[in-house]
């Protein structure tokens, strides 16, 4: 969770442009991010591959009000309702997007090319259908911003204990050092977004990166195979509280705009 997944860049913005708060352009360009290109493949009336303008205006053509996301892990298929061959095709991305009117989702499947330091990458969204039912496991801001303090707490209590790297002032500078790049170079959400929304969002990149950090350090001060073992477990449910509250802060637009808060 060091960074935006590209589903939850194309379902903010793409909500955003279907709201009519930003253009176009605009939302094409926070949605590509660092990414060479965007196509959109599989799209109803298309026969070959689309930009993603072209894209966006289509979908809202044939019924698309909203865009959720998903971020599904093996045993926890987080945001999706089937059919099975997209739940699979997610599964293996790890990711999603589920189009709200109309029974459609988009895939990700990302392609990479040159050497260390020129990586020139490529995304092709594919579409399929989806079923119309409730989205696996979704939280509600509320909901999420509650589990997020309690994951934070119990992790990092967890995590010192063992001596984990990723627990402490290290940790903190790293996290600060991540969330001043990220602020200074794009907002955490876009426009239209409940304040909430961006607050669990935040907290969730903090959880996420605070999972990172404990993982990619080696095994720091857990040094028996009983310790690593207390720190995967504490590791496992906070990583899945983070992904939930991440799904909930993208889906907070149109979940609001079903409650009729809107």
């Amino acid at each position: 969770m060091l960074s935006e997944p590209r589903s939850g860049r194309l379902a903010a913005w793409g909500n955003a442009l279907l709201a009519g708060l930003v253009s176009p352009d605009d939302a094409v360009h926070e949605i590509a991010g660092d990414d060479a290109v965007h196509r959109v493949e599989g799209l109803p009336g298309e026969s070959a591959p689309v930009g993603l303008t072209l894209a966006l205006g289509r979908l809202r053509t044939l019924g698309v009000s909203g865009l959720r996301i998903a971020l599904p892990a093996p045993g926890h298929p987080l945001g999706l309702s089937g059919p099975p061959e997209f739940n699979a095709r997610a599964m293996d991305a790890e990711e999603a997007v589920i189009c709200h009117g109309s029974a459609l989702g988009l895939v990700p499947e990302v392609y990479e090319a040159g050497p260390d330091g020129d990586v020139h990458v490529e995304v092709v969204w594919r579409v399929l259908p989806v079923r119309e039912a409730p989205p696996a496991d979704v939280p509600s801001l509320g909901e999420a911003e509650r589990e997020l303090a309690e994951a934070l707490r119990d992790a990092t209590a967890v995590l010192a204990r063992l001596d984990v790297a990723g627990s402490g002032p290290v940790a903190e500078a790293a996290i600060d050092a991540y969330r001043a790049r990220a602020e200074a170079g794009r907002e955490v959400l876009a426009p239209g977004y409940p304040p909430r929304a961006v607050r669990v969002l935040e907290l969730a990149q903090r959880v996420g990166l605070l999972v990172s950090l404990a993982y990619e350090n080696g095994h720091g001060g857990a040094v028996s195979s009983a310790e690593m073992g207390a720190r995967a477990e504490a590791l496992r449910p906070v990583e899945r509280v983070a992904r939930r509250a991440q799904v909930a802060a993208y889906n907070s637009v149109v979940e609001e705009r079903e409650r009729g808060v809107r």
